[in-house]
């Protein structure tokens, strides 16, 4: 049944006139067909929205189903279902744009008809465009993740479980109340850590994500000649525009527990996990809620409220935003500021005000006495009249704008939907309701207008002159921190009697409130400050570093973020401040490197310096390896690396390093010598073999390099070069070119500490070695535990004739029979001898690597299975990494699983827990009682495996 329409203006008819034109042309036999009353309504809607206007004259074929009946009834589970079965048969991603652009702008068209001509209420009319926005990601998602697990495999956990793209709603979405022309503020998250299964070649499920993520945005984001189905906005995730795309529920959660800001419970207050409600979205909401809401009365929020306020006034006026009827005085974002202030300070103790719903909330309020009949009256039907307008408003032309028009077409637009007879009547309605929302925002949450213009807190913080002064502040500022200003009073003594020049002095005390503010919004100043301040202390005398972090709001969050999260960054950045150029882009600092692309990274980082300058290559490969090394450690704290994958990219990268140098010294030599004259071209007949944690695949931030090396060559022959010289000493003079590049120290120092001494003969042997001479030395001359350390060898460059025969020499050594009890002794006496030499601990305390039932204890488990059984089952010997050992060892059922299991499980969890320890800045030792349970097995199953009494 249509509505009864009252004439709309002369402006309003004017302007159908071109669209009504343009339809007869394309539609005439259509229009024909409408009744005088569709077709005064059809005209109508023409004339109020351009937005109708336009895609109507695309698109006439849509009318007919208007009419039919649409636009009496939207039933918003239709939305999701059609979605799916419209996406059933889509292939490429171009089409999938296409008919999700199509299908929103057909829905959208409908819903904004609906409100032109009253078909809804307000609240109804909300709902439906935050369905049909759920709905339309939602099934986007959903095309994604099949398409994308055909051709990469699908990301499960530990125990095999898929996991899936979880997304949080924030805001409007997340209520349930979206704006007709909102952008879309979303989350990404996902359940458990693991690998994908079924592709190709497993990828981590953080990185699957990721790409996930980026193609979502992009199928939602991107305009097209479709137009665009939202525009997506990431930044209200962890770290914001800098923090990884998407992390792991249990990364959000700890970023939340340790970092999360006061405004970030205000957004969280919105947040709702999109689509069919599973066991993974009552986790992520349970995990949320901690944060979001204390199990104590908080009235912090009041305060908190009161400063995004004033920052929004000031934008407002820095903008010089007039008629702005969200931002301004009295706006909607002041009933959000009332209604969440409640919510945030009582919703610990009234779980019926965890609600995303503004109007849920807001009669729970009333239910509950915390707020009267007339102030719940007069805030819901002035919020309920500035909604209306902002969606008539965005409907016109579908953009997102909150201001009101300045041309009278769009006044006499909204008049004739709102039934109000011009604008001076409208704006009378607007100013009265904005006028009752601003008194009753200042009565909650309170601020006075003037308070914004004033400096921060902190600018008097900085500057302030006595003891019970600055105390005040903090007190003011409710931040109890008894040891942060002496802190802060003794550097600032300590930094004025340091000579920095005026510049940097002014530099300084610009940058300090600033770098304070930051430093005032973490759980606990005082314990920020010595690494954040190490830090600036470095760069007093580099005013360009201080200037970096006075005018990139970016980078002095990340500093603080990450010295907090990691002494460890904090320490490489005091001593490179040169690092500190990664954090002017955040959004860069945690896009870690593709495991496969360190090497061409590397060689395109080199590109920039002259191939002849090796004073500036030496210093460019290492900022390489220090600039990677923080993005990889910037993704370890916040979560989006677990340990096994931050060994596997400090490991590649070190592998990437090792080529350029390896290249480099051979250039150099062969520059002055020649080549040995029996190579083809492209081999180098040299190879790089890794021993200890870089052949196990397990190098952490500190890690030396274990290096054998070898070559091919068999005789007394020459190179070719100007100054030849024989090729033995060729390869000699490569080795201790090698050496010399990884050892000399630039200003960004050292780039690996190299130990040689795992190569025959150890440090009384040859530098590098013939590699059947190597393997004659291995099968006839090596100790035992020459061979335990052969176990952990993996070939890491060189030509592939090398690589073929080290793994056969390798293979064959391992495979050596033994005698097991001979074996068992010798293997058990130099654990013996090795824990004497190197275990120094305290009473009570254990070292992760050396205390018995610690790493080096379940390295020696490994490595005697391995020279114990290889002969009888050549699989053992084929990895160098423990994990993969044992899990071989059971499978061959030399290792119960239960054994092996917990060996894993122990070896990973001490191994994360040293990696922890690293990046805290702390020696590798935990108090006994925390890792009892973990040492107990491991030495009796030490016991089992090497005491004296095994079998």
């Amino acid at each position: 049944m249509l509505k009864p329409l009252s004439p709309p203006p002369t402006a309003i008819r004017d302007a159908a006139v071109i669209p009504m034109e343009r339809l007869q042309e394309i539609w005439g036999e259509g229009l024909a067909a409408l009744s005088a009353e569709q077709r005064l309504e059809l005209e109508t809607v023409l004339g109020l929205s351009d937005f109708i206007a336009r895609e109507l004259c695309r698109h006439p074929e849509w009318i007919p189903d208007y009419f039919a009946g649409q636009l009496e009834k939207v039933e918003r589970s239709e939305f999701d279902k059609k979605l799916h079965q419209d996406l059933t048969n889509v292939r490429s991603e171009d089409e999938a744009k296409a008919v999700l652009r199509q299908f929103r702008n057909r829905h959208m068209v409908r819903l904004a008809w609906r409100d032109f001509l009253g078909y809804s209420e307000l609240e109804e009319s909300l709902l439906d465009i935050s369905a049909l926005a759920e709905a339309l990601i939602v099934a986007a998602r959903d095309w994604l993740y099949q398409d994308m697990c055909q051709s990469l495999g699908t990301p499960v956990d530990g125990n095999g479980r898929p996991q899936t793209l979880m997304i949080l709603g924030m805001g409007k979405l997340g209520g349930r109340e979206l704006n007709f022309s909102s952008d879309i503020d979303l989350i990404f998250t996902f359940p458990e850590h693991g690998e994908t299964q079924g592709g190709r070649r497993s990828l981590d499920n953080q990185q699957f994500f990721i790409r996930m993520g980026q193609r979502l945005v992009n199928l939602l984001n991107q305009v097209t000649v479709d137009g665009f189905v939202f525009r997506v906005d990431m930044r209200l995730r962890p770290y914001g525009e800098s923090g990884p795309l998407v992390v792991s529920f249990s990364a959000l959660e700890d970023y939340y527990q340790e970092q999360g800001r006061d405004w970030e419970r205000y957004a969280m207050v919105k947040a709702r996990a999109l689509g069919p409600w599973s066991s993974d979205s009552d986790e992520l909401h349970s995990l949320l809620r901690p944060f979001v809401y204390r199990r104590y009365i908080d009235f912090s929020a009041i305060e908190s409220l009161r400063r995004m306020k004033q920052l929004i006034a000031q934008e407002v006026r820095r903008r010089q935003l007039k008629d702005n009827i969200k931002l301004g005085a009295g706006g909607i974002r002041e009933v959000e500021f009332v209604v969440q202030s409640f919510q945030l300070i009582r919703g610990g103790r009234e779980p019926a005000l965890r609600t995303q719903s503004l109007f849920g909330a807001i009669d729970t309020l009333y239910s509950l006495g915390q707020l009267e009949y007339l102030a719940v009256d007069e805030l819901k039907h002035s919020y309920l009249l500035l909604r209306r307008v902002e969606n008539l408003l965005q409907a016109i032309d579908d953009k997102q704008t909150q201001t009101l028009p300045d041309n009278p077409l769009d006044w006499q637009r909204l008049c004739y939907a709102m039934e109000l007879a011009n604008e001076i009547d409208l704006r009378t309605h607007l100013e009265a309701a904005m006028g009752k929302i601003h008194r009753h925002f200042r009565a909650t949450v309170g601020g006075e207008e003037g308070d914004d213009n004033q400096e921060h807190w902190t600018h008097q913080f900085w500057n302030v002159q006595q003891d019970d002064h600055a105390e005040a502040l903090l007190r003011d500022q409710q931040i109890d921190d008894p040891d942060f200003w002496p802190l802060l009073s003794a550097w600032r003594d300590t930094v004025s009697r340091r000579s920095i020049g005026p510049r940097g002095r002014e530099t300084l005390d610009k940058l300090m409130p600033r770098l304070l503010a930051e430093l005032v919004a973490m759980p606990q100043p005082s314990k920020a400050f010595k690494p954040v301040f190490g830090v600036v202390e470095q760069v007093l005398t580099r005013t360009t570093y201080l200037e970096l972090l006075c005018e990139n709001p970016g980078a002095r969050a990340q500093l603080v973020s990450l010295c907090c999260a990691s002494p460890w960054i904090a320490t490489q950045l005091a001593r490179f401040p040169m690092l500190l150029d990664e954090l002017i882009d955040p959004a860069q600092l945690y896009d870690t490197t593709s495991l496969d692309d360190y090497g061409s990274e590397l060689r395109q980082y080199l590109l920039r310096v002259p191939e002849e300058d090796m004073e500036q290559q030496m210093e460019a490969l290492r900022q390489f390896k220090l600039s990677q090394q923080l993005k990889i450690a910037s993704a370890d704290v916040t979560g989006v690396l677990p340990i096994m994958q931050v060994s596997d990219h400090l490991t590649f990268l070190a592998e990437a390093i090792i080529e350029q140098v390896v290249h480099q010294a051979w250039q150099q030599v062969s520059a002055r010598h020649g080549i040995p004259e029996h190579l083809t071209p492209g081999q180098m007949g040299f190879a790089v073999v890794g021993y200890g944690k870089l052949g196990g695949i397990e190098l952490g931030y500190g890690s030396d390099l274990d290096l054998v090396f070898l070559h091919n060559y068999q005789g007394s022959g020459m190179t070719n070069g100007d100054k030849p010289i024989e090729i033995s000493h060729f390869y000699l003079k490569l080795a201790q070119r090698i050496l010399h590049l990884f050892s000399t120290r630039t200003t960004s120092g050292e780039l690996y500490e190299v130990d040689m001494r795992l190569r025959p003969s150890g440090a009384s042997g040859l530098l590098v070695s013939e590699i059947e001479r190597f393997g004659e030395y291995q099968r006839d001359e090596a100790w035992t535990w020459e061979h335990q350390a052969l176990v952990r060898s993996r070939f890491v460059f060189g030509d592939n004739p090398l690589a073929v025969r080290f793994s056969a020499i390798r293979a064959e050594v391992l495979a050596k029979e033994r005698d097991a009890d001979k074996l068992k002794a010798e293997v058990r006496d130099m654990r013996t001898k090795m824990r004497e030499h190197l275990l120094k601990v305290d009473s009570g305390m254990f070292d992760l690597k050396q205390s018995a039932g610690g790493i080096a204890d379940i390295e020696f488990i490994a490595q005697y299975l391995v020279l114990a059984n290889s002969h009888n089952w050549p699989e053992m010997a084929v990895w160098s990494d423990n994990v993969r050992i044992f899990q071989t060892a059971a499978e061959l059922e030399l290792l119960e699983l239960p054994v092996a299991q917990h060996l894993t499980q122990a070896y990973c969890t001490l191994r994360d827990e040293n990696h922890r320890l690293t990046l805290a800045g702390q020696a590798g030792q935990l108090p006994l009682d925390q890792v009892e349970d973990h040492v107990e097995r491991v030495c009796t199953i030490y016991e089992a495996v090497l005491g004296a009494g095994a079998n």
